[in-house]
């Protein structure tokens, strides 16, 4: 058996719960990771279960080729093979042939909507459900929706193609929801304002101001533009207090969300959290300031971080969501979360919000959003809470805002 794995819990996560079983205590894991030659090492042991991250997919299926030995693949988080047109895809769908058995594992199966059920269902039926090619499936089940005159940014699903979707890979699917087999506690989740001084207020604006100055028209604004991306990026980064310069320089701005997040530690009392940020300066800032408590703080790199945040070792532990927002067991540790850097991607925040509100997890899970005020951060909370999969909401924000500039700028 392989099991194809984010990189984090490929490391410990499936090791460690098999020790945990009496049913499973006598298996052999082993962990295809490291450097090429413990890569090969390690798959070429004599073991039960061979765990590899996603990332090196394609150097194994390059590795054996045809004399592909697992007859059985597990994908853990199956959205990670979500991209048809990813190397890790299109390595798999190589030796899928040679696959006798495949089981696909996800909370969140189509993250950004249905167009990223194809490729996962196709690792799973060869194409039989869902068509052969991914034009296929647009065609069968989407129309355009955001263009050009000559280029399609989006699609959008046809009348009742959802359920017929559904329908289609009824047969190979099955959905369980932790609330409809197990007893978890709450999950409650509390907005933190926070208000920008005045000083930090005219900062913002100034950046904003610039930063839109340097994009075309609001017509222009779609989910594929680079420009919206890297607006979307730097306003969430002054919505934080810092900001990375062109030439790759932080520039501070403010310490209000900064002061805001020693505020809600301090509430805890003493309680542990897990602390969500983004930026390498946000780490950076909120590192400086917690060295001025006795709190006992970690940044999460590996395993043995897990296990002393499990064991109550740790009173913060820093997480960046997109790499520690899968498969790890954190709900032995606390019951707190707190965002500092928001994400606009649903995906993202509810896989991290769950690393706390899983089976075991004895305590209402309180997750804290410090939320600046009039700026991008309430456009992010929005979006989170109508679960729009998408950067649309936050899109057509930056349109009205785009437009609002640069009228102001005319006159």
């Amino acid at each position: 058996v392989l099991v194809i794995a984010q990189k984090k819990v490929a490391e410990d996560t499936w090791q460690t719960e098999a020790r945990k079983w009496d049913h499973l205590k006598h298996l052999r894991v082993a962990s295809v990771m490291g450097t090429a030659t413990q890569r090969i090492n390690a798959a070429m042991s004599a073991a039960d279960v061979y765990v590899i991250n996603r990332e090196n997919v394609q150097w194994l299926v390059e590795y054996f080729g045809w004399d592909w030995p697992f007859d059985t693949v597990v994908l853990d988080e199956s959205s990670s093979f979500k991209n048809s047109q990813s190397k890790r895809f299109k390595a798999l769908k190589v030796v899928r042939p040679k696959i006798n058995r495949l089981i696909e594992l996800t909370g969140t199966p189509n993250p950004h909507g249905l167009m990223d059920l194809w490729s996962q269902i196709y690792l799973l039926d060869g194409g039989k459900r869902l068509g052969r090619t991914i034009s296929v499936y647009r065609d069968m089940y989407f129309v355009p929706d955001k263009r050009n005159r000559t280029t399609i940014f989006s699609y959008a699903p046809k009348e009742g193609a959802e359920e017929s979707i559904f329908q289609s890979i009824s047969d190979i699917c099955i959905s369980m929801k932790a609330a409809d087999y197990l007893e978890l506690p709450d999950m409650v989740y509390e907005e933190i304002p926070v208000v920008l001084d005045n000083a930090a207020r005219r900062a913002y604006s100034q950046l904003e101001r610039e930063a839109i100055l340097q994009i075309p028209d609001e017509e222009t604004i779609t989910a594929n533009n680079a420009s919206a991306a890297v607006l979307v990026g730097k306003l969430l980064q002054m919505c934080n207090g810092a900001v990375y310069s062109n030439d790759g320089h932080i520039v501070p701005v403010h310490d209000c969300k900064l002061e805001a997040f020693m505020e809600t530690v301090e509430q805890l009392g003493g309680q542990h959290a897990l602390v969500c940020y983004f930026f390498k300066h946000d780490l950076d800032r909120l590192l400086t300031a917690l060295q001025k408590t006795s709190l006992r703080v970690r940044v999460y790199h590996g395993p043995q971080d897990k296990d002393d945040w499990n064991a109550g070792l740790i009173d913060l532990l820093l997480i960046h969501p997109t790499s520690c927002g899968y498969g790890l067991n954190l709900q032995m540790g606390g019951h707190h979360i707190i965002w500092f850097s928001l994400t606009w991607n649903l995906e993202e925040f509810q896989q991290a919000n769950k690393r706390l509100h899983r089976q075991g997890q004895k305590l209402p899970v309180i997750v804290h959003m410090l939320v600046v005020q009039n700026a991008r951060d309430e456009d992010v909370i929005r979006s989170l809470n109508d679960k729009d999969h998408t950067q649309e909401r936050l899109l057509e924000s930056l349109k009205v805002r785009i437009a609002a500039v640069k009228g102001g700028v005319q006159k």
